[in-house]
């Protein structure tokens, strides 16, 4: 066993590090909470990552991106992070898909995955992408909303049909129970109270979607969206082990 792993074979023992080596796990949104997760599961020893992001760094990211550095703006978040995962993990089976989530990239990040994590803003996207892995069994943990909020000791996990407080998980349990979608769909929230403002789309770098359309923007921070990205790995985890390994 390679000697960076020893520290985590020492707490969940060789077999289980082992074991995470032979896992696949697929990661759709490579930004503020994405970005944290694959640091995670790449550190832990998964063997096989998939990374699904259209987008490129840009300076705003610095603020909260692992992938963003003054170095890295305008490269694509996927090349990025590939780069960095293999150098935490040579021996880590990492593969890129720079494009929008769409129907038809899903069966990119479901053939043959562990475990899904989404990490993606597009409320629509978001909604397709549950329903899909729902409907296919695949386990799935999603983020809902991290922007605006400050204390972390609020962020918690559950299934989404028991989140409270949050404005995005509340509209994603009602377009999944529109769906016909029920239990079974792992997410991370937070119930603080948030206060919603707009930022002059004319001045703001992050202001233009992928489809030209301008859209809000809303503050982070670092801590919190890395939170959000930890939990969301830690999830991942727990599906993956034996039960018991990690509580």
């Amino acid at each position: 066993m390679k000697e960076q792993f020893q520290r985590i074979a020492r707490f969940i023992g060789e077999e289980n590090v082992e074991m995470l080596a032979g896992k696949t796990v697929s990661v759709a949104g490579i930004g503020a909470v994405g970005g944290f997760a694959c640091e995670m599961l790449a550190r832990c020893g998964i063997g096989h990552i998939r990374l699904l992001d259209f987008d490129t760094v840009s300076e705003s990211n610095i603020n909260r991106q692992i992938t963003a550095l003054h170095s890295t703006v305008g490269e694509l978040k996927t090349d990025v992070m590939e780069r960095r995962i293999r150098d935490i993990n040579p021996d880590c089976l990492v593969e890129s898909f720079p494009e929008f989530l769409t129907w038809d990239s899903h069966s990119r990040l479901f053939d043959g995955a562990d475990f899904v994590l989404d990490c993606i803003d597009d409320v629509k996207a978001k909604a397709d992408l549950l329903e899909d892995a729902w409907r296919r069994g695949i386990p799935i943990a999603s983020s809902m909303g991290a922007a605006l909020r400050k204390d972390i000791s609020l962020i918690r996990e559950g299934d989404l049909m028991d989140t409270s407080g949050c404005p995005l998980a509340r509209r994603m349990r009602a377009e999944m129970r529109h769906r016909g979608v029920g239990r079974g769909i792992m997410a991370v929230y937070s119930p603080e109270p948030v206060s919603f403002t707009y930022t002059a789309p004319d001045s703001d770098p992050d202001a233009e979607s992928i489809r030209g359309r301008k859209r809000m923007v809303l503050g982070s921070l670092p801590f919190v969206t890395a939170v959000f990205g930890e939990m969301l790995s830690s999830i991942a985890l727990r599906h993956l082990l034996p039960p018991g390994t990690l509580g």
